[in-house]
């Protein structure tokens, strides 16, 4: 089968690879109909994010139709059955997925020992990711092996395309996670940091759970359009003072609810401190940069709620932790819990309460996959969002 493979910093190709096989009775098999390139996949593009081996399938948003399935899960799949794959994969039966924290599920991580060393703790299984969550084969392919298929799975019903559903895997309920973690309030400011598409699922969610306003922070055009369109009010942190313009939207007191999606690779325009993190990253004295995170901080109203849905991979450096212990900030962070929210959030798109395809910006084959890593990353062309099609 075809499918898109890491095999080095920004070298993903579209290579021939086996087909997957059924391992274990709680496995299936999926025909891939559709897959996306998510901001989080950039991080192994860019090898940010440890863990990457020569050779891995990448990928972890996707749906398709099932073709296979292992003994023990035939109770719950069918072949012929449509489903989308959430990111997270779950034994449903461990002390977390039982409390619904999927994305650490104690069981899932074949490379738990590994991910123990680094945490403490071991996390979830993921797909198309590092070593550290599993090494698992991604969903950038013709085919995928699904381990735990009889509790991974998101049945999709009869009616909806591929685009309606398909962010049902990831960045529809990590940008839903996001703000419920607000608790948001009809009175709340909510700002958000990055209109990429998690940042854009967001912006909806926020207004969909009742905010009075939602602020919308970046500096690419079509991203701050398509901001306005969901609702949202804009900052162009290229033209102006996020502080400033926060407070002045806010009578001066900052909004009560601030949410990351940007993670990792932040950037600024020209501030101090995103040039130290330039440096330090670059000098392996730094894994992340975590601009967003000090403005976060430095902004958010006292007693306010810091949400971060975007991606963290190491070690950070300059947070202002006496701003968010003095101002009493709760945080709430983490990967999604996918199954969490995917009933909810299903039924809300069969009543036309949202649409998620309104963030696809750039469909293509698999095999011009590569190509539109660098196209994505670079924010070339108006994208957006990318679909593959295998």
């Amino acid at each position: 089968m075809k499918a898109l493979v890491w095999h080095g910093t920004t070298d993903i190709r579209c290579d021939t690879v086996p087909d997957p096989q059924i391992e274990h009775p709680r496995d299936a098999i999926i025909k891939v109909t559709s897959c996306a390139i998510c901001g989080s996949d950039l991080h192994l593009y860019n090898h940010f994010m440890p863990g990457m081996k020569n050779g891995d399938i990448v990928g972890h948003e996707f749906m398709g139709e099932v073709v296979d399935v292992g003994t023990d899960a035939k109770g719950a799949l069918k072949v012929g059955d449509r489903v989308v794959v959430p990111f997270t994969i779950i034994c449903g039966e461990c002390d977390q997925c039982k409390r619904g924290n999927f994305s650490v599920c104690e069981r899932t991580n074949r490379n738990g020992h590994i991910a123990a060393k680094a945490f403490g703790h071991t996390t979830a299984g993921l797909f198309g990711y590092t070593h550290l969550t599993g090494g698992y084969p991604g969903g950038q392919a013709e085919y995928v092996r699904v381990p735990f298929a009889d509790k991974t799975h998101v049945k999709i019903p009869n009616g909806l395309t591929d685009e309606q559903v398909l962010f049902l895997g990831d960045i529809f309920p990590t940008g839903w996670q996001a703000a419920v973690q607000c608790d948001i309030e009809p009175t709340d400011t909510v700002a958000i940091w990055g209109a990429g598409p998690v940042g854009q699922m967001a912006i909806r969610s926020a207004i969909l759970l009742g905010a009075k306003q939602v602020i919308a922070i970046d500096r690419v055009p079509e991203r701050l359009d398509m901001a306005r369109a969901g609702g949202a009010i804009t900052i162009n942190f290229d033209e102006e003072s996020v502080i400033e313009r926060l407070n002045e939207l806010t009578n001066g007191k900052g909004p009560e609810k601030c949410i990351d999606s940007v993670g990792m690779e932040a950037h600024a325009a020209g501030t101090v401190d995103a040039m130290y993190d330039r440096v330090k990253q670059a000098t392996m004295m730094e894994t992340d940069r975590p601009h967003v995170l000090r403005e976060m901080a430095y902004v958010c109203r006292p007693a306010g709620t810091l949400s971060i849905p975007g991606v963290y991979g190491g070690l950070l450096d300059k947070i202002p932790f006496g701003a968010i212990m003095n101002k009493g900030l709760t945080i709430r962070t983490g990967q999604t819990h996918v199954n969490r929210w995917t009933d909810d959030l299903l039924r809300r798109i069969e009543e036309g309460q949202i649409d998620p395809s309104f963030v696809i910006t750039h469909t293509v084959p698999l095999d011009q996959g590569p190509d539109m890593y660098k196209v994505f990353r670079d924010k070339q062309d108006g994208c957006i969002k990318v679909v593959l099609k295998p």
